[in-house]
């Protein structure tokens, strides 16, 4: 055990009483445990926190809470002048009362703290901050992750995460507020007083009217009779998205096992919708009610997946085949009904498929690529909004699920995306097709794309180390080719500028830095080497395009396995 792990969880020992002390005590004797929990500080970035929840300054627990909470309400109070906060959160364990305790810290320091009565999904935070003109915003939530986490995310004034100046300057203030600081005001007090107040059921009409306005042919749900299961995995999503279903006038039906909000998450222990496990109980109910559409939000109801019952089983879709799916529909369905910008535009993240470029370019809408993470795709919509073209933001997505139409929100939403895609479901079925028609037809327009993804965690600080220095050698020292695709450009987002291996010519990516390489194929498709920012791990994504998706996928399997072979 280092010396700073020894120190620290003595520090707890002597500070903390109640069931803290308990599993401080509980864990005595247990090096690798203490080490793990106490020999190194938790980041806050502009993702905030998120770990498991337990003791130690590594872990989620109302002291770091607490901490985090008071780092916000200083940076807010830097100046002068009347401050608001306001905060939701999700099903989790201790979400309500991690809010809690962050609306009280925010109060104590004369932050107006607004909080949600009940849980609610990470969207609805932001569209709080921007209706009731707050300075901040906070979510408790670990979006997907399994049930030992939790996380604590900032939002600025504009409804869009934190960006790196300001969550910085959090940051700063963090490191210099005690853990162990006396709570000078509570949660129950705060309410008394007026500090501290509940967010009206009025502001949910007006976040469930302005969805609605997001719809472009909201009727043919009701003529289609469709027929929907779908399911909040047990999260934020359950209220909200049954409500535009009941708008829509859809047929649903949800997972009796999913339907009441649990952080324990039983019958979907890995909550990401994005894994084909979570559709499991989907499945069952699907197999008995026979519907047109399946859908699942993960438990902060920001990211949404979609299967639909194909040849005697289920076809589920990628993220990047919903988001094509979607471009493509608001794209042609907004023509139809008049109701398509002059100068339409989509933004996409860098990893996400180049299929969406060719969508886009069909309707003569300019895609805009940025990093990875909705708050640069919010970035966009606020350029436009600045420049009094909003209007123009046709659609905003990420490969992992997370979509979003309309300007009223800095953040992907699961339930206006849920809205639309019964919508194109729906209009598909008054035209005699399916979801999976519409998707060959792309392929068979375009081209087929594949996409496939692995993911390091660090198990080692060695691990770790060996990981980084490969990205730093090929930054260095980028390969001809990869699985005997020749290597044609190397992009240094951490740099700044994409190199042409044929000629030398650089050009500017026009991108926020970041420690980020691509290496382009041609027209064969990229790999791409990411360090995650709110997790221990690196990422590698890869992009295939061939004639034939049984080829596009065989491409996908050559490159993980020359990654992998790198690796060694």
């Amino acid at each position: 055990m280092n010396e700073f792990a020894k120190q620290e969880y003595t520090r707890w020992l002597q500070n903390c009483t109640g069931e803290t002390l308990d599993e401080l005590r509980a864990m005595e004797g247990n090096d690798t445990l203490i080490e793990r929990r106490f020999g190194h500080r938790q980041t806050f970035g502009t993702a905030g926190i998120r770990s498991i929840m337990g003791a130690g300054i590594a872990c989620l627990n109302d002291y770091t809470v607490r901490q985090a909470a008071r780092g916000l309400a200083a940076y807010l109070t830097e100046t002068p002048g009347e401050k608001t906060c306001a905060i939701g959160y999700d099903c989790r364990h201790n979400s309500r009362r991690y809010a809690e305790i962050c609306a009280a810290a925010l109060a104590e320091a004369g932050v107006h703290v607004y909080v949600y009565d009940r849980l609610c999904p990470t969207p609805m935070l932001s569209f709080a901050v921007r209706y009731l003109h707050c300075d901040a915003g906070i979510v408790i939530s670990a979006s997907h992750n399994t049930k030992e986490y939790n996380g604590l995310k900032c939002y600025g004034a504009d409804g869009g995460q934190m960006t790196e100046i300001p969550a910085g300057k959090v940051s700063a203030a963090i490191e210099t507020i005690d853990l162990f600081q006396p709570v000078a005001l509570t949660f129950e007090q705060a309410l008394a007083q007026g500090t501290v107040e509940f967010i009206a059921q009025s502001v949910w009409q007006a976040y469930y009217d302005r969805i609605y306005r997001e719809a472009i042919a909201p009727q043919r749900v009701r003529e289609a009779g469709l027929r929907v299961v779908y399911s909040p995995l047990c999260g934020a999503g359950g209220e909200p998205v049954a409500h535009m279903l009941e708008k829509l006038g859809a047929e649903y039906h949800i997972p009796q096992s999913q339907k009441t909000p649990s952080g324990e998450f039983a019958t979907c222990p890995s909550p990401n919708p994005e894994n084909d496990a979570s559709f499991a109980e989907c499945y069952k109910l699907a197999d008995e009610v026979k519907p047109d559409l399946i859908m699942a939000t993960d438990p902060d109801s920001d990211r949404i997946a979609v299967a639909i019952p194909a040849a005697g089983g289920y076809r589920k879709f990628s993220g990047n085949e919903m988001g094509c799916l979607l471009l493509q529909y608001i794209l042609r369905a907004m023509k139809a009904e008049g109701k398509l910008p002059h100068d339409p535009v989509a933004v996409k993240s860098v990893v996400s498929t180049p299929l969406a470029d060719r969508v886009a370019a069909a309707y003569g809408c300019k895609m805009r690529t940025v990093l990875t993470g909705f708050k640069y795709i919010g970035g966009v919509i606020l350029e436009l909004e600045q420049a009094g073209h909003a209007d123009d933001f046709v659609l905003g997505f990420e490969e992992s699920c997370g979509y979003l139409k309309g300007d009223y929100v800095r953040d992907k939403d699961a339930v206006v995306t849920a809205m639309l895609i019964a919508e194109m479901a729906a209009s598909s079925k008054l035209a005699g097709r399916t979801l999976a028609d519409e998707m060959d037809a792309l392929y068979a327009q375009y081209g087929c794309f594949a996409a496939g993804q692995t993911n390091i965690v660090f198990t080692s600080d060695e691990q770790k180390a060996a990981c980084m220095a490969l990205l730093e050698e090929l930054r260095k020292q980028p390969p001809r080719a990869v699985a005997d695709y020749p290597v044609t450009s190397v992009t240094d987002f951490r740099a700044g500028f994409e190199t042409n291996v044929a000629t030398g010519a650089q050009t500017p990516t026009g991108l926020p830095h970041e420690n980020m390489l691509r290496l382009t194929l041609g027209e064969h498709g990229t790999v791409i080497l990411r360090p995650s920012g709110t997790e221990p791990k690196i990422k590698f994504y890869y992009t295939a395009r061939a004639s034939s998706m049984p080829q596009a996928q065989a491409m996908i399997a050559k490159l993980e396995a020359a990654m992998k072979e790198l690796l060694k």
